[in-house]
Parts: C-alpha cells; sequence; structure tokens
C-alpha cells in the first residue's frame, strides 16, 4: 500500500503544482514579450551564474541563447549556480578549477549543450519522464517527481534538483527565446549505455553476470550515438540483488539451477535462461509516463512479450500470472519502484521491480498502432507539418509504391485524426506497414482512415498476402465533425506469436488518409 499511496501523491501533488503555476496570460510570442533573453539574464546576474557564463561563452552558445530559436520552439534552459559548478568541478576527478574545466573544449562544447532543451518548457509542462525534445548535444534528459515528508521537487536525470523554477524578468515576463530554471547541481552529460550503467553497479551483479552468460550484453553495449548504429533504444526491468536475496539465489549459478537446470548452452536463444534474460528488455525506451494510461503487451528480447497495466494509479507487472509472498501478504503482480526508477542511459531507460520478473506468457489484449515505430518522424511530429517522404529506405516498417507518400502532423484543434497526425497517398498505390509481433489469437482488425470525401480510394485489405474482408469504400463511414471512421476489415486467427503486414492496395485509385490500426479481441 506504501507504493500505491506515493504514485497517488505524486499524481495529485502534480495536479496541484501544475494549477498553482498557471499563468493567466496568452501563450508566449514574440510580439508581446521584450527582446530580454536567457543569455542576457545570465549576464546580469553574473554574480550568481559567472561560473556557467564562462562556460557558456567558452562553448559558443550565447550567441545562441542571445537569439530565437530558429525553429519557433524557444529553449529551456536548466541553469547551475556558482556552487552548483564548483561542486561538479570538485567531484569530477578531472579538473581542478574552472579554468582546466574550460580548457577541455570539447567536453565544454558538450557540456553547455546538455543543460539547453530545443524547445521552451515551462515546470507546468514537465513530463513524469523523458522530454519529448532533445538537448542541444542531442540527448534527451528525464524528470523525476521527488515527494518527500516536507517537500516536493523535480529532479533532472536524477542528478540535478531543480530549485527554482519558471524564473522571470524584472518585469516579471519570460524571456524572448524561451524559459529558465535554476538547478543545484550540474548536469553530467550521459556517455554511458545500458550495459555500462550496470557494470558500474555492483548491487546488480547477479542479473549482470546473467545478461553476460547469455551473451545479450554483446549486443546492448553500443555507442548509440554511432550515425550508422541499427539498435534502437530500449528498456531494463531490473531486480536488484536483494531481491534475488529474498528468493534464495545469491549467484548466477543459484539463478541458473532454478530457471534452467538442466541446459547450460546460455548463448542459445531458447535456453531458459536467455529467454529470462531477454524478458527484462522491452524493445523500445519507454520511462513511466510512457507506460501509465494503457494496458497492453510490449515486445521483449525474449519470444515473450511482457504484460503492464498503467491503467491504476500504480503500474502493474504480469497481474494474474504468478503469486508472490512477502512478510505473510499475498500479491500477484510485480510493481516498479517508482522513486528509483527513469534511469536516463544513452540507449533508453532502466526501471527497477519489486519481485524476480520469470517470463509469463501474457493473455491477449487489445492492440493500437500509430506508426509510432518509425524513428524517422520524430522531428516531423514535434514540429508539425506536411512532409513528402522521399525514399521507402527512410522509413523501416511502413512501404509502399505507386504513388508519393506524405505524412501530416496538425497541431490544429480541428484535426480528428488521432494524435493528429497520417500518412497520406493519393493514385493508384500499395501501402503496408508491418506490426510488432502479436500474441496468438482471434482478432477482429480495424482501420483507421479518413471516410469523408469524394475524393478517396477503395482498397482492398491483405494479411501477409492474404486478402481480408471486402472491398472497403473510403468515399464514405465519416461525418462532417469527425471525417475518420474506424473501419471493420474482418477478422483472423494468428497461430504464432509473430509480427505481421498489413497491406492496402487501391482498386479504384483515389487518395488515402491512413490514421492508425487496431486489433481487438472479439466480444
Amino acid at each position: 500500500m506504501k507504493q500505491v499511496s506515493k504514485v497517488y501523491c505524486v499524481v495529485v501533488l502534480l495536479s496541484i503544482i501544475s494549477s498553482c503555476n498557471k499563468i493567466e496570460v496568452s501563450p508566449p510570442t514574440f510580439k508581446d514579450m521584450s527582446k530580454y533573453t536567457i543569455y542576457d539574464y545570465i549576464v546580469e546576474n553574473k554574480a550568481d551564474y559567472s561560473s556557467f557564463l564562462s562556460i557558456l561563452e567558452k562553448g559558443n552558445l550565447d550567441k545562441t541563447l542571445s537569439a530565437y530559436n530558429p525553429e519557433g520552439l524557444n529553449y529551456t534552459l536548466f541553469l547551475p549556480d556558482n556552487k552548483a559548478v564548483d561542486d561538479f568541478i570538485k567531484g569530477s576527478g578531472r579538473f581542478s578549477t574552472l579554468n582546466d574545466l574550460l580548457k577541455d573544449t570539447a567536453f565544454v562544447n558538450s557540456l553547455v549543450r546538455y543543460h539547453v532543451l530545443r524547445k521552451g518548457y515551462l515546470s507546468q509542462d514537465f513530463p513524469f519522464g523523458t522530454f519529448s525534445e532533445p538537448t542541444l548535444s542531442g540527448d534527451y534528459l528525464n524528470v523525476n517527481f521527488i515527494v518527500n515528508t516536507d517537500t516536493t521537487y523535480y529532479k533532472i536525470n536524477n542528478q540535478a534538483s531543480v530549485i527554482r523554477v519558471n524564473v522571470k524578468d524584472d518585469d516579471n515576463k519570460y524571456f524572448s527565446n524561451g524559459y529558465i530554471h535554476i538547478i543545484g547541481s550540474m548536469l553530467n552529460p550521459i556517455a554511458y549505455n545500458s550495459y555500462d550503467w550496470l557494470k558500474n553497479n555492483p548491487e546488480f551483479s547477479i542479473f549482470t553476470s546473467a545478461l553476460e552468460a547469455t551473451g545479450i550484453n554483446k549486443i546492448i553495449d553500443v555507442d548509440m550515438k554511432e550515425k550508422n548504429q541499427t539498435l534502437r533504444p530500449f528498456t531494463m526491468l531490473l531486480e536488484p540483488d536483494s531481491i534475488y536475496h529474498k528468493r534464495n539465489i545469491f549467484s548466477f549459478d543459484d539463478l541458473a539451477k532454478e530457471i534452467s537446470p538442466d541446459l547450460t548452452d546460455y548463448t542459445n536463444k531458447t535456453n531458459p535462461i536467455n529467454q529470462f534474460v531477454g524478458f527484462h528488455i522491452l524493445t523500445e525506451s519507454k520511462f513511466l509516463d510512457n507506460l501509465q494510461g494503457q494496458a497492453t503487451n510490449y515486445n521483449t528480447f525474449a519470444d515473450i512479450p511482457l504484460s503492464i497495466n498503467g491503467l491504476g494509479l500504480d503500474i502493474l507487472i504480469n497481474k494474474g500470472k504468478e503469486k508472490f509472498v512477502d512478510n505473510g501478504d499475498t500479491t500477484d503482480f510485480i510493481m516498479m519502484d517508482y522513486d528509483a526508477s527513469n534511469v536516463n542511459t544513452q540507449s533508453g531507460a532502466i526501471h527497477f521491480i519489486n519481485q524476480v520478473m520469470k517470463p509469463q506468457v501474457p493473455s491477449m489484449s487489445n492492440l493500437y498502432y500509430e506508426f509510432a515505430e518509425e524513428q524517422f518522424l520524430y522531428t516531423y511530429r514535434q514540429n508539425g507539418g506536411t512532409y513528402l517522404i522521399e525514399s521507402p529506405d527512410l522509413l523501416d516498417y511502413v512501404k509502399w509504391t505507386g504513388a508519393k507518400l506524405f505524412y501530416v502532423k496538425s497541431f490544429d484543434n480541428s484535426e480528428t485524426a488521432w494524435s493528429k497526425d497520417y500518412f497520406q497517398i493519393t493514385g493508384d498505390f500499395t501501402i503496408s506497414y508491418q506490426v510488432p509481433k502479436i500474441i496468438q489469437g482471434k482478432y477482429n482488425i480495424f482501420i483507421g482512415a479518413d471516410a469523408y470525401s469524394d475524393q478517396n480510394a477503395l482498397v482492398e485489405v491483405f494479411v501477409d498476402g492474404i486478402k481480408i474482408g471486402g472491398l472497403i469504400d473510403l468515399t464514405t463511414g465519416g461525418t462532417a465533425t469527425n471525417t475518420y471512421a474506424k473501419i471493420l476489415v474482418g477478422t483472423i486467427d494468428f497461430k504464432e506469436y509473430e509480427s505481421h503486414t498489413i497491406e492496402l492496395k487501391s482498386l479504384i485509385p483515389g487518395r488515402l488518409k491512413w490514421d492508425n490500426l487496431v486489433f481487438e479481441i472479439p466480444k
């Protein structure tokens, strides 16, 4: 019950802070704001921020923070005071003085850019997880909300407490090119991946040993910033050694005896230990806020997906699949350690769990897809607009022939597509979408598409090359207030846990605005 109250407290306090910080003004525009920039503020307050000002100027970011963001999104600066910079230098093990730090030009360039987000965020817009927009160094920062007995506060990357939010100028206005939040510690750029993190945290030695015995460490031990890197960010759910000790597991050998007593070919993907380790790694990076608000199955590095239910006050893992007894209390789910989780590494998020998590085949669940796997679209989603996808090689899961493909992202309140984005293709076309692995079973398949225009096409739908259902007329089905329709394609019974390709072909040429794809369990 302690975890439940803590999460509830976080939700309530976030609501309170958001409401307390609301400012009854119009959204900032350059017309109604004084041209007093983030850089101007630091210069005029250099008695408190002279050290970071030196870092800023040495890193050639002074002109950037003296001007508007060319993308029109403002900036967010997490500004450390002089004490924070001094403490960073003393604890670095690399530098003795500020001048020593300033001599390392490459590090200074990275360090200062790590403190600036490419988009403006007021504190009420902070996520409980990762910011959607990266820093000027190309990295992602995450936010934890810390609840103590006598105070609550934000913490960036589990490194720096935010000690003052939403700084304003002397005229009680925000700065013309963004927002400043004061932090009590310098942010140290994350140069380590998730495997590096594990190696440097001995309290996770049992899982680290299992990771190495299976060889999966070699798969994930990569520099995610390398241009030719194909591994995508992922999520690790980890038990510290203390959790294993409660189950009388004190070493990797003990774990192997319990999970795979008769098979020692741990690098074989079918080996139970290999599956155990892979089950702890989601194939996409998910911070806590990404896991809330839905109950679904997430694909893992194993051949079994992981069930996570984030619909309630707590995030529950594998609910109903296994019973756990602790101090006389019985539960049938695994929970997160919320305070410690949301660790951000170069290769994705790390969360911590309170039970030894063994692979469990999840139940079927309704599945919703919006092409979110396409990393190439990330910047487009943030900026909005209509974009021509110039080559099929740019996308990993969507392929097409016969006509030009556009990606459209709108911020207009009148747009009724899910997430206000969709693919658009017009003419005599074929377009397909390869979805992640789906638990075997029977599903009703729906496509979400614009269905309220004579310009739209008539299409046929194929699943793994097999035609499903009849002709779909996209000229009808929507309404004047919501032109998109949820169109039943048919029912299919998947026999194996695997990925599937959904293909739409125009039988009568025209326009397709493809919004989403849904698999629902028949009632």
